[in-house]
């Protein structure tokens, strides 16, 4: 019995102690964090970080605030086109005779999404497929006011678009830093799914770096959540608890066209950089490391003695790579300071800078790190419209897979004009006249009389030619 009581002591007493703990250190930590309110945010300028520093105890997240700064700077965009339909049978006459209606004028929505104000004064940032095509865009705000729109730059690879409408005093949200983000922290989707407005939904980062590209050279990096994303949601914003920018949401993985569990988004820096870039360039300054390669697998590190298994294996550079003493093998491990474990990491990251920027590199190279600091170089490419394809310049190692030193890589195609995988045939010749870069293909187009045809030579990676014309 006196043995019971003891352990019933001992009990209560570690209980006791437990208690007085948690209570000492514990609430008085959580009460710090509760106290510690964002930072006030001006109204100067759209690029305006946060402290990410902050730590939230799950228990005590309230999200209304977030959601009451967000609603009323995330907007309604709807694509409107105008045309004109025969109203007699006179007028459908003259349309057949002469392909112009002067009926009456009709206005049809094409497609409808959402923005995000960034600026008091108008500047709205959304993706660049919602106002795709549009002859008249008009812009609802979360008042019901609405406004016509003009379009001020768009970026079509990376699906983002700048518009803007006439009004000053507008709500807008500030910029966070999308580096900072972490897998696991909590977000908000805000858009108009479905048109159903100012709607807002709860989740986390479910993932960084997503690469959701099928072939296009320009590797993305999404933000993936899975907040509640849908059609109508495009191009509106997914916020942090601090109610800062931290994404732009763009696409859904989904087989019904709904929402299934997952979302993605642009991240904020790299947004936020394609529209510095329209509004001081007029287009997007694209920048390059002057490398290839790809995540390194532990296959890879395991033919390469190497120990680490994450990172970006450089398999050719460029002059300018070479220069800064990059070579093939090395094993990029930082850049900046930032830890890169896959491509998507290092892409992302070069996204948010321009051509000339210095970045520092830091890599491995024969177990042993180093540090480069590399000039980025700029990313060219030239629309060969008559052919419906853009095309942008081929690194050695590319080349090489065609058994070839000279030729231009197909970036993408623009129109469905022709149907060629972009990654299985390089372009030798323009017009019978040898291209090795884009300033090659610019000489052969400024050169070239108005009307006349275009012919280019494709080769293949068994070192087959073959010639098409195009008008």
């Amino acid at each position: 019995m006196k043995k019971i009581l003891s352990l019933v002591m001992v009990s209560v007493l570690g209980g006791a102690i437990t208690l007085g703990t948690y209570k000492l250190f514990l609430e008085e930590e959580n009460q710090q964090m509760i106290t510690s309110a964002p930072t006030q945010q001006t109204a100067t300028s759209f690029v305006n970080h946060s402290d990410y520093g902050k730590k939230f105890n799950s228990a005590d997240v309230d999200f209304t605030e977030a959601a009451d700064k967000t609603v009323h700077a995330v907007v309604h965009v709807k694509n409107v086109a105008i045309g004109r339909s025969p109203s007699s049978i006179a007028e459908y006459m003259e349309y057949m005779r002469t392909g112009r209606a002067s009926g009456q004028t009709q206005r049809a929505i094409q497609g409808a999404g959402s923005g995000v104000i960034i600026t008091e004064d108008g500047y709205i940032v959304t993706n660049n497929h919602v106002i795709k095509g549009a002859s008249e865009i008009e812009v609802t705000l979360n008042n019901n006011l609405t406004y016509k729109a003009e379009v001020i730059g768009t970026d079509e690879s990376a699906d983002i678009a700048l518009i803007k409408i006439n009004e000053d005093g507008l709500d807008y949200l500030p910029f966070g830093d999308s580096n900072y983000v972490k897998t696991g922290e909590w977000v908000l989707a805000v858009g108009n799914p479905f048109n159903l407005t100012s709607t807002v939904t709860a989740g986390i980062v479910s993932a960084k770096g997503r690469d959701l590209n099928q072939g296009d050279q320009r590797m993305q990096s999404f933000i993936q959540t899975d907040a509640a994303i849908n059609p109508g949601n495009s191009g509106g914003a997914l916020v942090n608890i601090n109610g800062e920018l931290i994404g732009i949401n763009t696409a859904i993985t989904s087989q019904t066209g709904s929402y299934i569990g997952y979302g993605f988004a642009v991240p904020s820096n790299n947004a936020r950089k394609i529209i510095e870039d329209l509004l001081e360039f007029g287009d997007v300054q694209q920048a390059i490391l002057g490398i290839t390669g790809g995540t390194l697998n532990p296959e890879a590190a395991k033919q390469n003695n190497l120990s680490i298994s994450q990172g970006v294996y450089i398999s050719s550079t460029d002059d300018g790579a070479k220069k800064a003493g990059l070579k093939e093998g090395d094993l990029i491990t930082n850049i900046d300071g930032i830890r890169v474990r896959k491509l998507e990491d290092l892409t992302s990251y070069i996204q948010t800078k321009r051509p000339n920027d210095e970045v520092q590199i830091n890599y491995l190279r024969d177990g042993s790190e180093k540090i480069s600091k590399v000039k980025l170089t700029k990313f060219e490419t030239f629309a060969i419209e008559a052919a419906g394809i853009e095309i942008t310049n081929a690194e050695d190692a590319f080349l090489a897979q065609f058994n070839s030193n000279t030729g231009v890589r197909i970036y993408r195609p623009l129109s469905d004009k022709i149907e060629i995988p972009v990654n299985e045939f390089i372009i030798t010749k323009i017009n019978d006249q040898i291209v090795n870069n884009v300033e090659d293909v610019k000489k052969v187009f400024k050169n070239k009389s108005k009307n006349q045809a275009v012919k280019l030579t494709f080769k293949n990676k068994r070192g087959h030619e073959e010639s098409y014309i195009f008008r």
